[in-house]
């Protein structure tokens, strides 16, 4: 395999979400204010999920540790990465965090609670007795998502087509994984048929128009990838629907996006870009005709993106090592199972 998650790799990960997973400032809150009375400290808002600039970078982040210790239980920060999820991780703070999502229906739809979501599988994906304790832990605030998410959803007539947080085909994507991992029907069975009502009919999918400045999805890839999701069980199916979808992949779609400056997080995104790219073509890869031409692309994405994780910036390092692992995580899927007994990568 080209790429591959080691532990030298993980170490590097770790690291930078440990550097950013208990900084509260600087933060960029979503928080709307009420009342002259209402401002307060991230922290308070947010016992778990204060760090890491935003809601959502600090709850991948917490995904980022949780994976990373998984498969590599003995790293040099091991009892640091365990006193943090044993920390933010709390039922108090847990309890705190899913008072304020069910008071704020609209906070962090749906790029938020698709990564909380993602937390919650990986969690119970390992066999470990913190794991196990954490997604307990975790469950007051799941609830929350899965019934905004049955509730939002019916009313939602149209997809966001966007490369950034609104984008409707990510937020469903891991929120179908969650459901067919923990057995959620009603919400499994919604998922698809919105899928299909937003996006089956869709045809020559405009990708030569991509990227949009500050994308870190590819609208294209991201709805490509949810289908694959929704047509798990025929593939078939799925090809003859991206046959239609995507005719040709255009070169703006195969070469990695140029970021002229790392220090803006807006152009930053373009680097995140690249690494959801790759888990893309990853995935399509392995259930499409053209899965040189995808994997030669996924690598080529991957590889740009590796090299900028660390980039010295605050604007890209408090979130890419989450897209660098999960690519990671997908090409290794990619390259160890078959279409048939493939499931999403965790």
């Amino acid at each position: 395999m080209k790429h591959a998650l080691d532990a030298g790799r993980a170490a590097q990960f770790a690291a930078l979400a440990l550097a950013c997973v208990q900084r509260e400032f600087p933060y960029q809150p979503a928080h709307v204010l009420r009342d002259a009375a209402d401002p307060h400290r991230p922290r308070a808002l947010h016992p778990a999920f204060y760090g890491c600039y935003d809601w959502h970078s600090a709850v991948h982040g917490h995904w980022l540790l949780a994976h990373l210790l998984r498969r590599f239980p003995a790293l040099p920060k091991a009892g640091s990465i365990r006193k943090i999820l044993d920390a933010h991780l709390s039922p108090e703070s847990l309890q705190v965090e899913a008072g304020y999502l069910e008071a704020h229906p609209g906070f962090e739809r749906p790029y938020g609670w698709a990564w909380l979501l993602k937390l919650a599988c990986e969690l119970a994906h390992w066999e470990d007795a913190g794991a196990k304790r954490w997604l307990r832990h975790l469950r007051p605030l799941t609830s929350v998502i899965e019934a905004h998410y049955l509730e939002w959803l019916p009313k939602q007539t149209y997809p966001v087509r966007s490369g950034v947080h609104t984008n409707t085909a990510f937020g469903l994507g891991f929120a179908l994984d969650y459901a067919k991992a923990f057995g959620r029907k009603d919400l499994h069975e919604l998922i698809v048929k919105k899928s299909l009502a937003y996006y089956a009919k869709d045809r020559n999918y405009p990708a030569a128009w991509e990227p949009s400045g500050n994308d870190f999805l590819s609208p294209c890839l991201a709805e490509a990838d949810l289908m694959l999701r929704v047509y798990t069980a025929k593939p078939r199916r799925f090809t003859g629907w991206f046959a239609n979808y995507l005719k040709k992949i255009p070169p703006a779609l195969l070469e990695p996006a140029l970021v002229s400056d790392r220090g803006d997080g807006q152009l930053a995104h373009l680097d995140g870009l690249n690494l959801s790219r790759a888990w893309c073509f990853f995935n399509l890869a392995a259930v499409l005709p053209d899965k040189k031409l995808l994997l030669k692309s996924a690598n080529h994405h991957l590889a740009t993106g590796l090299r900028h994780v660390a980039s010295g910036s605050y604007a890209g390092e408090h979130w890419l090592a989450t897209f660098a692992a999960y690519a990671l995580a997908c090409a290794f899927e990619g390259a160890t199972s078959t279409p048939a007994s493939r499931s999403r990568a965790t």
